[in-house]
């Protein structure tokens, strides 16, 4: 998929976000009041809208993609809707990220391991993953599970549950809990 392709698919909204109910996902992740939330590789940044919500005023999200097209669409909606608590911002997600050390305390990862980029570069950003977690941070992640579906990454680039956790594991990372989403999964993993 080219740039292109894949900007303008984000600017259509299309977003692993409506395959998934968000309540199970939120209520598993247990995001409140007051935290701060990182939507790292946001696309449409249904993910952040949600946890805005959540986290309320005394919390904040940010939204983080690599294109700054997107980044503009979100950053229109925060501003059309009032919202005061997302910080949407573009970035790179495989350089450094643009957020002050132990201050996330969760960082969410939908449907964006498998891109070939981001797998290629795994070592950095979990290293700045780590940087930017708070002590008791986690990190969350959501992939269309590796089975023939009309939808999702090709078939070669899907990463099955163990694949995933495989690949934090062995980067310092400790698994909490998977979850069965239906069309994906989600996996848990803290810093110890």
């Amino acid at each position: 998929m080219s740039s292109n392709d894949s900007v303008e698919r984000q600017k259509k909204g299309v977003s692993s976000f409506t395959l998934h109910d968000p309540e199970t996902i939120f209520r598993e992740i247990k995001l409140k009041e007051g935290d701060s939330f990182l939507d790292l590789g946001c696309g449409a940044g249904d993910y952040a809208f949600y946890a805005s919500r959540i986290v309320g005023l005394s919390g904040v999200v940010y939204a983080i993609d690599k294109w700054p097209e997107v980044i503009s669409m979100i950053t229109s909606k925060v501003i059309s809707r009032g919202i005061s608590n997302i910080k949407a911002m573009p970035c790179d997600i495989t350089a450094s990220l643009p957020l002050e050390d132990s201050s996330i305390d969760v960082c969410l990862l939908a449907t964006v391991l498998h891109i070939p980029d981001v797998v290629q570069n795994i070592k950095n950003l979990l290293k700045e993953i780590r940087r930017i977690l708070k002590s008791e941070g986690r990190i969350v992640v959501i992939e269309i599970k590796k089975e023939e579906m009309p939808f999702g990454p090709p078939m070669h680039l899907r990463l099955s549950p163990y694949d995933t956790e495989s690949m934090i594991s062995s980067n310092g990372f400790t698994k909490i809990r998977l979850t069965d989403l239906g069309y994906g999964y989600m996996i848990q993993f803290d810093r110890r």
